[in-house]
């Protein structure tokens, strides 16, 4: 099996280290129509891949950076603001020679990040793309708030992924059963049923990678929304069956942000690349993607 992890660098800004991954289009390097960089949610580091192929397959260059507190991105290189960090993901594409962004892309808790680069920084960015955003509404709610203080906090949160990495390993089905039940209203067992092959086989090898260092009980913390108006065209993508973002967010981000489209699928959890219609929303973010060129 090849290495599901992808090879990162670090670059040293006035902030501090940032770990990042740069994936060229699937055409190769130097055939590239742009660059879309990805704010990834919790969890996440720079590189582990997730929700990317329908850029790169569409011919865009991926600029994803560890967001404070993941992977190689220590807690002080933009801490815990999303404004302080949108600043340093500007200086992140300038440190790369990158003068615009065809989109930013927010995903879960990185959605507010995407969000105050695309206000603070509107020269850079072109375009909005959220999905499965977590947007400016309270986030979470206080049971889930408790829980994660306890299973994600410092010393614990190693022992939490070993644990899901060792039902991965011995039980990947249930342990899928587990994970995506979280993350949906429907019951895992249902949501497991519906994934293809290669899906599960994702699924099972992005839980075994994931990590939360320290930058997860920071993404629980309030959020302002930015005080500039979103200015560029925005896409707002959800599915009414998360279990971990509820829609309202979604919905609240397409209503304040001017212009901005709202397509709500019924993808069956928070991971709405897995499992059928992801074909139909990844045809309108490449059409959308299509519009600013």
């Amino acid at each position: 099996m090849p290495r599901f992890e992808r090879p990162t660098r670090i670059a040293e800004l006035p902030a501090g280290p940032v770990e990042y991954r740069l994936e060229q289009p699937d055409a190769g390097p130097g055939t590239a129509r742009g660059t879309v960089l990805v704010c990834h949610g919790g969890h996440m580091r720079a590189g582990l891949p997730l929700g990317e192929e329908v850029f790169t397959q569409a011919g865009y260059q991926v600029l994803v950076p560890s967001r404070p507190g993941y992977g190689r991105t220590p807690p002080r290189s933009g801490g815990a603001s999303a404004d302080a960090f949108a600043d340093v993901a500007a200086d992140l594409c300038d440190h790369l020679g990158i003068e615009h962004l065809a989109a930013v892309a927010g995903i879960s808790a990185g959605g507010r990040v995407a969000v105050t680069m695309a206000a603070r920084h509107p020269d850079l960015v072109r375009r909005l793309i959220l999905q499965s955003a977590v947007g400016f509404l309270p986030y979470p709610d206080r049971r889930t708030r408790i829980g994660a203080g306890i299973v994600f906090r410092a010393g614990a949160e190693a022992v939490t992924w070993a644990a899901v990495r060792l039902l991965m390993r011995l039980a990947p089905s249930a342990g899928l059963r587990l994970m995506l039940g979280s993350l949906s209203a429907r019951p895992g067992a249902e949501v497991v049923a519906g994934l293809a092959e290669q899906d599960r086989a994702t699924l099972v090898q992005l839980f075994r990678h994931m990590r939360s260092g320290r930058g997860f009980l920071a993404d629980l913390r309030p959020v302002p929304p930015p005080a500039v108006r979103i200015a560029q065209p925005a896409l707002v993508i959800a599915s009414r069956h998360d279990a971990s973002v509820p829609l309202a967010h979604a919905e609240s981000l397409a209503e304040t942000i001017p212009g901005a489209r709202l397509i709500v699928t019924e993808a069956d959890s928070h991971f709405l690349w897995f499992g059928a219609g992801y074909s139909d929303v990844a045809a309108q973010i490449r059409e959308f993607l299509a519009q600013g060129e």
